[in-house]
């Protein structure tokens, strides 16, 4: 299993994967807002996702668990 982590503190812009989606290496799985930029969340490994720990409009910490790929 891997976790995809937040980077920095934000909001969930957006979510652009599902639970069962198969991903790539440097896939976009989320996009964070944080001081009007956008800082997308890419896969570091290829795998499924297991879990969507955040959605659309959550406040997330650095560190946070974002998703989990299988």
């Amino acid at each position: 299993m891997t976790q995809l982590k937040s980077t920095m503190a934000g909001s969930v812009f957006t979510v652009n994967v599902n639970v069962g989606d198969d991903v790539e290496v440097g896939q976009v799985v989320m996009v964070l807002e944080s001081m009007k930029m956008e800082i997308p969340v890419e896969a570091e490994v290829a795998g499924k996702v297991a879990e969507i720990n955040a959605n659309a409009g959550d406040f997330v910490n650095e560190g946070d668990v974002l998703v989990t790929l299988e």
